[in-house]
């Protein structure tokens, strides 16, 4: 579903991704784990069509994010940490927008929007602008216009930032179902425990580099992944 292959990105002198290469099927979590500077939401961006790249390739389904990024960007999904929304829209204004954008049929729009709506506990508050919403509201109402066109990637940049425990829980839950369902996730986070429960498979970025890679219980073996994070950072 998604292959990066020795992706390098420089700000100046500075490579903010060096080389990195790693692969995920359908059905698979990925947590992609480092410290603040490692170059996480560099190769985030990079996979979405977000940022242009020096070297390397970035294919998903099998296309090119290079040579045809409108046909990428319509399987992916991309949530960033701190969601940029249209504060001057109603909540299902906004959602209908996004639906628009990716032209999904009435109905499907509406099967959707009402399912996590009502899962993440927005339903009541659709009708209202997006600027009274709290942090985590606007948070919930970003995953739902995720969901809308059923990416079969989504690319998540520190998720549960802002969620309150049942909707973190309830995303958990959903990100399962997801891959279940044939889809992928490549998810950064800060948050080693939720990795270590959730993902079956771990990527670690230091500097700029891929330093641990692969399924999570090959990656952690016996220890816990925070004590192999601290290990790989010399800490």
């Amino acid at each position: 579903m998604l292959k990066i292959d020795k992706l390098t990105k420089t700000f100046g002198e500075k490579r903010a991704v060096d080389e990195l290469t790693l692969g995920i099927a359908p059905g698979e979590i990925c947590g992609f784990i480092g410290h603040n500077g490692a170059g996480k939401t560099t190769t985030i961006k990079a996979i979405c069509g977000l940022m242009q790249f020096d070297s390397g390739e970035i294919t998903i389904g099998g296309i090119s994010i290079k040579d045809d990024p409108i046909a990428c960007k319509s399987m992916i999904a991309y949530i960033p940490d701190n969601p940029d929304l249209y504060e001057f829209l109603s909540g299902i204004k906004y959602l209908n927008f996004i639906a628009d954008v990716y032209g999904v049929s009435a109905e499907l729009r509406q099967e959707r929007i009402h399912k996590y709506a009502e899962l993440f506990e927005l339903t009541g508050d659709l009708a209202q602008p997006v600027s009274a919403y709290s942090h985590g509201m606007k948070q919930k109402l970003a995953i739902i216009s995720a969901l809308i066109h059923a990416p079969r990637l989504m690319v998540l940049d520190e998720p549960f930032v802002g969620l309150d425990p049942k909707a973190s829980r309830d995303l958990k839950l959903l990100m399962r179902e997801i891959c279940d369902g044939g889809g992928a996730i490549f998810f950064s986070t800060h948050v080693l425990e939720v990795a270590e429960k959730l993902c079956d498979k771990v990527a670690v970025i230091k500097s700029g580099k891929l330093v641990a890679y692969g399924d999570m219980d090959a990656v952690k073996g016996d220890a816990s992944l925070e004590s192999v994070f601290f290990e790989l950072e010399g800490e």
